[in-house]
Order: structure tokens, then C-alpha cells, then sequence
């Protein structure tokens, strides 16, 4: 409910944003994305997207009075959870992801990022990435389940816990917007306390046996697995490197220059600064110059201290 209601409101404050700028809502939501995150709880994470849908849906036609049907929908990306994997037993994690896939599939997402088994450990291999995507060529291609639109549609259970997600979620929302908005939530440290609290009881029922992780705090083994691990060495970052710096003393320096000093005026004012992102690319700027210069206009950002 957490995810859903922080989700869908740093949207609307888009939302907001746009709209203020003078833009009309059937202009940009039918480009508007969302990014979840896919937990194990298999049928709490299918009513999360279930919910998501119709809360948009809702939220588009009824606060916002959008007309076009494809301001409606809500389009989002899933990826399976990484916290939730574990450096013991790492085999397990393919199954973690595998059920975590799945309930992203069930609930309606309509693109999907499988984490590797090895990913508690370093980057993934070649053999575990191979695995992750294995993992859902098998979902969409042998098990059916892409066949059929909302699948557990209708399931007593599932409409149940679709509904009461949904509204838990409204009720977060509504709270959010009674503290001030999304910005004023992240300034008074509203999310961050929230997200703490909430890793806070969850480890609390790890470390307490209320909540089962195999292989870490039940059904473990002494034996000590060896799990092959990504190793980046000194070869390819040194030809890296090279390729970063040939870069640099071939592109036009005073090309580079005028992008970024243009980049600078724009940010400086209240134009779209994408034009400007896109030239500076052009001219071969480097993402560490451009974001030196968003840098040096508006400073970086801390996170307040969460109490």
C-alpha cells in the first residue's frame, strides 16, 4: 500500500506541475509511466498493479477531468525485488524471482526486469543474467498465462484484496495531500520516516522468526556455498577510460562549451531544459559536465535527517 500510494502520488505532483505550466492533461498523460517494484507476497503484489489501474484511472477522470481513454490507462514497468534477495542459499532467489515474475505478469505490468540470482553477492553473470531472462521467456512463451487479459479477475479474493488495497492506498494519498503535497513530504522528511518505520517492522519480524526468509532465518544449512561472482578488472576499465578520454580531445571544445553555456542559461531560467540536454549530447558533452552544471545552478539536494 506503501508503494502504491507514494507511487501514484509523486505522479500526480507531475501532474500538477504540468498542468501549471499551462500544459492540458490530455496532452501529456498518455505518455505518463510508472516504475513498481514486485515483492513476494504473491497476491498482495497482483492486487498492487489491479489497484493501481483503477486508482489512475479514477484519479485521471475524476480530479483531473480527462477526456481521451488513453490518459486513463496506467502503463508501468515492473522489476523483481532485490532486497529481497539473500547472499545465503543464493540458488533460492530463482525462485523468489520466478513467483515475483509471475505476480507481475497476473497483475497487468506491461514490461518486466528479472533480477539475477547472484545480485545479493555483485553483478550478475552472464549464466545468472541468462537465468533471469530465461525466467520470463519461460512465463510468456510455455505457461500460458499471457493468454488471457486479468486472468484473476472475478477470484473472491483477489477483487477483495484489490478493493481494500485500493482504498488503503486513496487514504494514503489523501493524507499525503493533506500534509501539503508530495514536495512537502519529501522536505519535512514525511516518506523517509514512513519508508525507515516500515523497513524498520519488517526486519523486526525477520529477526523474530514472525516472518520466514528461507535459507536466513529458517531451514538453513553450514555448508558454504561458493557462487561464481562478476569480476570487472583493470583491462576493461582502462579501455573505458581511454574511449572517454580519446572522446574528449577529438569533439569541437567550443561546441561543448556553447552547449553547456546554453544549458546553464536555460536552466537559470524556467524554459525545458531537455532541448538543451539533447544538443550538449550532440556536441558530446559528458553526463559528469551536464550534471556539473545542474550542479552548480541548483545545488544538491540532502535529505533531511530522519528522526
Amino acid at each position: 500500500v506503501q508503494e502504491l500510494a507514494f507511487t501514484l502520488a509523486d505522479g500526480l505532483a507531475y501532474v500538477d506541475d504540468a498542468l501549471a505550466r499551462g500544459l492540458d492533461i490530455d496532452e501529456f498523460a498518455p505518455r505518463l509511466s510508472f516504475f513498481f517494484d514486485v515483492h513476494n507476497d504473491f497476491f498482495e503484489e497482483i492486487a498492487k498493479f489491479r489497484a493501481a489501474r483503477r486508482l489512475w484511472a479514477r484519479l485521471m477522470r475524476e480530479r483531473y477531468h480527462a477526456k481521451d481513454p488513453r490518459s486513463w490507462l496506467l502503463r508501468c514497468h515492473a522489476q523483481t525485488a532485490g532486497v529481497s534477495l539473500t547472499a545465503q542459499q543464493p540458488d533460492n532467489n530463482i525462485v523468489r524471482t520466478s513467483i515475483q515474475a509471475l505476480a507481475a505478469v497476473l497483475g497487468g505490468t506491461n514490461s518486466l526486469h528479472t533480477n539475477s540470482l547472484d545480485e545479493a553477492l555483485a553483478l550478475p553473470t552472464e549464466k545468472a543474467a541468462l537465468i533471469a531472462l530465461r525466467t520470463q521467456q519461460i512465463i510468456a512463451s510455455e505457461s500460458g498465462v499471457v493468454n488471457t487479459v486479468d486472468p484473476l479477475g472475478g477470484s473472491y479474493f483477489i477483487e477483495s484484496l484489490t478493493d481494500q488495497t485500493e482504498q488503503a492506498a486513496m487514504d494514503y494519498i489523501n493524507r499525503i495531500d493533506a500534509l501539503g503535497g508530495v514536495l512537502a513530504c519529501i522536505q519535512n522528511g514525511f516518506f523517509q520516516r514512513e519508508i525507515a518505520e516500515s523497513a524498520y517492522r519488517y526486519q523486526q519480524e525477520v529477526d523474530t522468526h514472525k516472518r520466514t526468509i528461507v535459507g536466513v532465518n529458517d531451514y538453513m544449512i553450514n555448508e558454504n556455498i561458493k557462487v561464481p561472482t562478476l569480476y570487472i578488472d583493470r583491462v576493461g576499465e582502462m579501455a573505458h577510460l581511454e574511449r572517454l578520454e580519446r572522446v574528449r580531445n577529438e569533439r569541437d571544445q567550443a561546441a561543448v562549451q556553447r552547449a553547456l553555456d546554453d544549458l546553464r542559461r536555460v536552466s537559470e531560467g524556467t524554459e525545458n531544459t531537455m532541448p538543451a540536454i539533447i544538443e550538449a549530447v550532440k556536441a558530446y558533452a559528458t553526463l559528469g559536465e551536464i550534471m556539473d552544471v545542474f550542479r552548480s545552478v541548483f545545488g544538491e539536494y540532502m535529505e533531511p535527517a530522519v528522526f
